[in-house]
């Protein structure tokens, strides 16, 4: 019974914390411009203050705009039951579930595209473009990468994976390792909207990417859209805390406990980079996910020499 509960950890602490970092992100660029910032919990009230307001809907969209914010949320909540944390089991594990949790994703990110184009917005569109050329370069990135991590384990799930890294496995493939962690952060980065490649904060349609998406949700749909944002940031940021806490050999509650550790240094080091760089123009955005491909790449063929 232990065991069972302990393997249901990343999922309830992934729905009650993950809103968490988003807090922990603000603050940190709070800090570095001189300011108080928005409390930490500002997240869970803004999510709240929205599920207490109404919706209202363009009678140019139809059932798949209404029906996006659940399917996205349901998906990203699915990948969660496939997250182990650091040596503990996931909940859900099996051969070849890491090609599950990149098309699950990819079904979340299908819908809120769909539903961006449904409300006939040319701004919506034209972010719903945005969307897809960028996860096109962002998803052979992470799909290398976990490829490249399952070579150096022997494993095709996740669980396998982050449950046969250990500092030995570093000792081997060191360098290819940290490969991926960089690979797997620039992904990170562009699959949660941050600055350098986008900027979630800002207002102007014309630079917006994941933002002007979501222009006409209001009110619970909102909350949705904007809790499973959370999730996905919490969810992409546990594969790098997986990577990085292995050599420890970690499981168990201690293991857990360093893991939420780990997630909020992770969401202190995204605050620090988006305080001290700018959002890249279009052009170059398209650059760093190459980059991160041809890491994954280099980690991939680092990793088959090691251990030929």
């Amino acid at each position: 019974m232990n065991t069972f509960f302990v393997s249901l950890l990343p999922v309830l602490l992934g729905l009650v914390l993950a809103p968490l970092l988003l807090g922990v992100i603000h603050r940190t660029k709070a800090v570095f411009a001189g300011r108080h910032g928005s409390p930490l919990l500002q997240a869970y009230s803004d999510l709240a203050k929205l599920l207490r307001k109404g919706a209202v809907y363009s009678r140019t969209t139809t059932w798949v705009f209404r029906a996006a914010p659940v399917i996205g949320l349901a998906s990203v909540v699915s990948v969660m039951v496939l997250l182990p944390i650091t040596g503990n089991s996931a909940p859900l594990s099996f051969v070849g579930d890491l090609i599950v949790f990149i098309y699950v994703l990819g079904l979340m990110r299908f819908f809120t595209v769909v539903a961006a184009l449904d409300t006939g917005s040319s701004f919506e569109g034209m972010g719903a473009s945005r969307e897809v050329h960028f996860s096109a370069l962002a998803e052979p990135a992470i799909v290398v990468g976990l490829v490249a991590l399952a070579s150096a384990t022997g494993f095709l799930s996740l669980s396998g994976i982050f449950s046969a890294m250990s500092p030995t496995t570093w000792v081997v493939a060191g360098p290819a390792l940290a490969l991926v962690l960089a690979a797997l952060f620039i992904v990170f980065l562009a699959e949660n909207s941050r600055i350098p490649i986008d900027d979630p904060n800002t207002h102007l349609e014309l630079t917006m990417i994941h933002e002007v998406m979501i222009l006409d949700y209001s009110g619970p749909d909102l909350a949705l859209v904007l809790y499973a944002a959370a999730l996905k940031l919490w969810v992409l940021g546990a594969l790098i805390v997986n990577v990085a806490l292995s050599p420890l050999g970690l499981n168990g509650i201690r293991g857990v406990g360093l893991f939420v550790a780990g997630m909020l240094v992770l969401a202190v080091i995204v605050g620090c980079v988006e305080s001290m760089m700018a959002r890249s123009s279009f052009l170059k955005v398209p650059r760093l996910l190459v980059t991160a491909i041809a890491l994954s790449g280099i980690a991939f063929m680092l990793i088959v020499r090691f251990t030929a």
